[in-house]
Formats: C-alpha cells, sequence, structure tokens
C-alpha cells in the first residue's frame, strides 16, 4: 500500500510540474509574441536605423543562399537602396573553414549593389541570441533594424528590447517556404531559451575586441 501511495504521489507531482512547465512555455510565447508585434515594420514604413542586421540561415556546399536566407538579404538590400540604413551586417556561422554563412551573404549583397565597405560580418553568430548580443556589445548597436522571416523575427526583436536597443523589425516573407511547421514548432522553444538568457544577459561562448561599424566593414575579412 505504502508504495502504491508512493507511485501515485510521484505521478500526481509528475504531472503537476508537466502542467506548469506547458503553462510556462504558452505564457513566454505568448507574452515575447505580443511584445515584439509593436516593432515590426516594413520595407517602405521603417525609420532610419544606424544598420540592419541580416540572421544567417543555410548556405548550399556551392556557396549559394538557401531561399530564406537570400529573401533576408534582399529585403536588407532594399532598405539600404532606399538609404534608410548606412551599413549591413551579417551575422552568422562561420565556424569553420568548409562553412562559411556571412561572406557567403556579403557576396550575394555586393552583387545586389551594396558598397563593400557597408557590409561588416559578424562570423561568430552561431544563434539569434548570441547575434543580437554581439551586435550590442561587440558592434556598438543601440538602433538597428532586424531582417528575418516573420516565424524568427519576434524572438529576435524580443531579445533586442531587452537589451534596451531602438529596433525594428522586418519580415523577409517574400514566398512560401519548406518544413515551416518544423521550423515553427522549434522556434517556440527557442523562444522560451532565449527568453532566459536574454533575461539573465547570459555570454556567448566567443566575444573579441569591439568594431566601429560606421568604419570600413573591411576590418570584418576572414
Amino acid at each position: 500500500m505504502k508504495l502504491k501511495k508512493l507511485v501515485i504521489r510521484f505521478m500526481q507531482i509528475l504531472i503537476l510540474i508537466l502542467v506548469v512547465l506547458i503553462i510556462a512555455y504558452l505564457g513566454v510565447n505568448i507574452y515575447v509574441n505580443k511584445t515584439a508585434l509593436k516593432y515590426m515594420s516594413t520595407v517602405d514604413e521603417v525609420d532610419s536605423k544606424q544598420a540592419i542586421i541580416v540572421l544567417g540561415a543555410r548556405v548550399f556546399k556551392s556557396g549559394n543562399l538557401s531561399p530564406m536566407l537570400q529573401d533576408r538579404v534582399d529585403t536588407a538590400v532594399e532598405i539600404y537602396k532606399k538609404g534608410k540604413v548606412k551599413k549591413i551586417l551579417m551575422s552568422g556561422d562561420h565556424g569553420q573553414q568548409s562553412y562559411d554563412e556571412v561572406n557567403a551573404m556579403k557576396k550575394y549583397a555586393i552583387k545586389k549593389g551594396v558598397l563593400e565597405r557597408d557590409v561588416f560580418m559578424d562570423h561568430a553568430g552561431f544563434s539569434t541570441y548570441e547575434s543580437i548580443y554581439r551586435a550590442k556589445y561587440i558592434f556598438g548597436l543601440d538602433n538597428i533594424s532586424i531582417t528575418t522571416q516573420e516565424y524568427h523575427l519576434k524572438r529576435a526583436i524580443f531579445i533586442a528590447r531587452v537589451f534596451k536597443m531602438d529596433v525594428s523589425g522586418i519580415s523577409a516573407d517574400k514566398r512560401p517556404y519548406m518544413n515551416m511547421g518544423y521550423y515553427k514548432f522549434r522556434e517556440s522553444f527557442a523562444v522560451c531559451k532565449d527568453f532566459v538568457g536574454a533575461i539573465f544577459k547570459v555570454k556567448p561562448k566567443y566575444m573579441g575586441e569591439k568594431i566601429d561599424i560606421t568604419g570600413d566593414g573591411k576590418v570584418t575579412k576572414g
């Protein structure tokens, strides 16, 4: 009987913990999405900012950008050509010589007419959180636009707001994308992780020396 009562008690506690976690998961996602909505804009309506951050995504072995990433860079180029920003910060994964998001993004932007000196690269933007953190504390940005797909954009905006950055988010959704159900599901858990990280201002694994983004983007070659 004692064992049975212990098992029942254990199951009750387990169910309670699960319910609390589900409520927290839903609550955080609702809060982050609601908070970010007021800071979203469009290419035509966005205010002038110091720079626009392009968050990295998959680059193929050929060096071509994936559709999602191409649309993010295209959106940034549109805003740059409208004179709403003077600099573009490409932030992505360049942790290995064999995989390089940021140089691929830069090359594509230059082909689209962006001046090389106006393109900066953050080679250690391994996650959305690290990209925003490093934009603030390495590149000294306080007044920014961010572009990525909408499902991802709200988390980036929320992180920037926690870091007290003046931010406008511009959706880069230009077409339907494959596997969006999976991406959105994964994003909901990333929101919870970065919510905690942003509140406690967890430092990225890699920091480095500060970079003056008002100068020449060639200093970020690598």
